[in-house]
């Protein structure tokens, strides 16, 4: 995983999705991920200060859209 992707539950957002999350920034949903059920999302992320800091982490999701090309 890497920053902007972000795994999702394709049963409640689709992959390909274009997302916004407020205070990280534009996402794209392209991985399911094996924990990810439901209103759960895992965002990719650059290094582990980064991760700690979003990590079970209550967001708002802004869903933008489908997108064919990340």
């Amino acid at each position: 995983m890497q920053r902007g992707i972000v795994a999702v539950d394709p049963k409640v957002i689709p992959l390909k999705t274009r997302l916004f999350i407020p205070d990280y920034g534009y996402g794209y949903a392209g991985d399911t991920g094996g924990l990810i059920k439901g209103k759960r999302i895992d965002l990719g992320v650059n290094n582990v200060k980064e991760e700690a800091a979003w990590m079970f982490k209550n967001v708002i999701v802004y869903i933008l859209g489908k997108s064919e090309k990340y």
